[in-house]
């Protein structure tokens, strides 16, 4: 079967631009006109943006800034802005991203939470796998006493479709190690990434 990497790989853009030609037509428009005439294009170039993380290795990301120290509190990386696309209708869902780890005698290159954000942000998702996939992908590399990871976010398809709900907001969580065993550690992590600290 197929990954969604390897279908990336084999479409090339001019194959890609045909079939959003083709959606054009289908949808009763002129594809020949003039505020039409390069969307499939665009479209195209658009995409290949929007999914560019199935070229991201993430595991390899994070192994090019491991460093060894003795600091064993708390590390939290918040509000981190991601966007990504919803795989049951292709419309964008955006939001926040907070993350937090308990190191172990390694920590990770703070640039690298948000560059492993985007690896996983920026493919077809559905938000619940995004977050364990962060969590994971620490925990992973780095074993660390706890990982946690909290995301909210809002989805195009509950705003713009469907129920059509503009100011609804999803929040998913992956709670790893201590994070999942300690209450105590848990509620320092959510009561942290609820505060605001302004100028920052």
């Amino acid at each position: 079967m197929k990954t969604p990497a390897d279908l990336a790989a084999t479409l090339t853009s001019a194959t890609y631009e045909e079939l959003v030609r083709e959606m054009i037509v289908r949808l009763d428009e002129d594809p020949d006109r003039e505020g039409l005439a390069r969307t499939p294009e665009r479209v195209a170039k658009a995409m290949q943006f929007l999914v560019k993380g199935y070229k991201d290795d993430p595991e390899a990301l994070l192994r090019k800034a491991l460093f060894t120290v003795s600091y064993d509190e708390m590390v939290i990386v918040k509000d981190v802005e991601m966007f990504s696309l919803c795989e049951h209708h292709l419309l964008p869902f955006f939001g926040k991203v907070h993350v937090a780890y308990i190191p172990n005698g390694k920590v990770i290159g703070l640039s690298k939470i948000p560059r492993l954000i985007e690896a996983f942000s920026r493919r077809l998702q559905i938000q619940e796998r995004l977050t364990t996939q962060i969590a994971e992908a620490i925990q992973n590399a780095i074993e660390p006493q706890g990982v946690g990871v909290v995301i909210e976010a809002r989805h195009l398809c509950m705003m713009m479709r469907g129920v059509e709900k503009q100011h609804s907001s999803a929040v998913t969580s992956s709670m790893l190690g201590c994070f999942r065993s300690e209450e105590e550690t848990r509620t320092e992590f959510l009561s942290l990434i609820r505060q605001r600290t302004n100028g920052v």
